[in-house]
């Protein structure tokens, strides 16, 4: 806590805005499984699969992780961010209005709502790598934090050019490789993307919000250099066709994936503070999930490629993934964080602000995880019973809601409190 320069902070309404938004395409997401469980269940190649997986990674993920960015870079590595309000008016709307054209293209739009989208997306993200990469090459700071936020910055750049290059097949009838650009979009979106910006942002929270030992300084390095060998490896694979380092790059994931996984629910197991609340839970089911998605996606590597087994596992590596680790982590957080920033605003214009606890309340945040945590257990057993996707879906949907309202009331006590001072 010492070490951060809260004095750096951007306005509150830059990451809020990110935050806010994010649920409501949690929803979509859960809606859309439910109503399209067999499609989504029964190939990772299915439009209603894809259009999922964005409403996910590029609708809620993908916000909550730039306007996390924008809130962490200035006061954890003292990477500021020029004009953070103009930059979250040209990136906030960019990705949402984006964000939901791409899934609405997949699913029936057509192609004009893929350009659209691919247009959008290329503005809000392009401008947000660009400013956050500035920020973060400017910043003096030293340390495996500062190594991973870059390289994950790099990472989203990669995919998002690899993602529109993709979408240039369906929506401009570009004549591309497209097998190879989708493996290598998943490949840099999941492991070069939002691993390494979870990881990054990991080396910070979990120490500060529970309290356990640092992250080893050698292993801070090391995790992030696997992650970054196998992407290398895997490019180059998918590009030249060369098989054997597609199994050196799956060997690498893996162990990237597990070892991130395990040194974080070791570090829990030496945490200071003995009581368990929700955000604890919550990292430990995601690091479960990760370990899940390593040993599916292991599975899958000696599979043959005609095997019929291979459909149900490739579902299960991605609702790992997509509906576990990722989401559960960052809903997991977003109850602390949204708490903290109204601490560390409030208390600027009170000697009496509200606590964290005050703004988003352990009991909310509990009960999201509660039916997340059920509407995980369905979506993964759906690889063995697809019909089981429909409850999944719905409670998903539920559970996002519920995040939604919970930053609502959060922000409604905020509010009362700055009215009452100005009172």
């Amino acid at each position: 806590m010492s070490a951060l320069s809260f004095e750096q902070a951007p306005p509150a309404s830059v990451p809020l805005r990110f935050f806010v938004t994010a649920p409501f395409f949690g929803v979509a997401a859960g809606l859309v499984l439910s109503w399209n469980w067999q499609a989504v269940t029964g190939s990772r190649w299915a439009p209603e699969a894809v259009a999922v997986v964005h409403l996910l990674t590029v609708g809620f993920m993908l916000q909550v992780m730039a306007g996390a960015l924008l809130q962490v870079m200035p006061v954890a590595v003292g990477a500021n961010v020029s004009h953070p309000k103009l930059v979250a008016t040209i990136v906030h709307p960019c990705l949402t209005l984006g964000g939901a054209l791409l899934p609405l293209g997949f699913l029936g739009a057509g192609p004009l709502a893929l350009r659209l989208a691919a247009v959008l997306l290329a503005i809000g993200v392009f401008t947000f790598v660009f400013v956050a990469g500035l920020a973060l090459v400017r910043s003096p700071a030293m340390g495996p934090t500062l190594l991973v936020l870059r390289l994950a910055v790099v990472g989203l750049a990669i995919a998002a050019g690899l993602g529109l290059a993709v979408t240039s097949v369906f929506g401009f009838s570009l004549a591309l490789p497209l097998g190879v650009l989708i493996d290598l979009h998943v490949a840099w979106a999941s492991l070069g993307w939002a691993l390494m910006l979870l990881m990054g942002v990991a080396y910070l929270v979990v120490p500060m919000f529970q309290l356990t030992p640092s992250y080893p300084v050698r292993t801070g390095r090391v995790l992030p250099a696997l992650l970054v060998s196998a992407l290398v490896a895997w490019t180059v694979a998918m590009t030249a066709s060369v098989e054997w380092l597609a199994w050196l790059s799956t060997a690498l994931g893996i162990a990237g994936v597990s070892g991130f996984a395990i040194v974080t629910l070791r570090l829990q197991s030496k945490r200071r503070r003995k009581v368990t609340d929700s955000t604890l839970w919550a990292w430990r089911i995601a690091m479960g999930c990760l370990l899940l998605a390593a040993v599916s996606e292991g599975v899958l590597r000696v599979l043959p490629t005609d095997e019929p087994l291979r459909a149900r596992l490739e579902y299960l590596t991605g609702a790992a993934l997509f509906a576990g680790a990722f989401p559960t982590a960052i809903a997991g957080m977003l109850s602390k964080i949204v708490g903290f920033l109204g601490w560390l605003h409030l208390q600027k214009v009170s000697t009496q602000a509200p606590t964290m606890q005050q703004v988003m309340p352990e009991v909310r945040a509990r009960w999201h995880l509660r039916v997340s945590l059920v509407a995980l257990a369905f979506i993964l057993l759906a690889t063995v019973w697809p019909v089981l996707a429909v409850p999944g879906g719905v409670l998903f949907a539920v559970a996002s809601a519920g995040l939604g309202w919970s930053m609502a009331l959060g922000l409604r006590t905020w509010r009362r409190h700055l009215t009452s001072q100005h009172a």
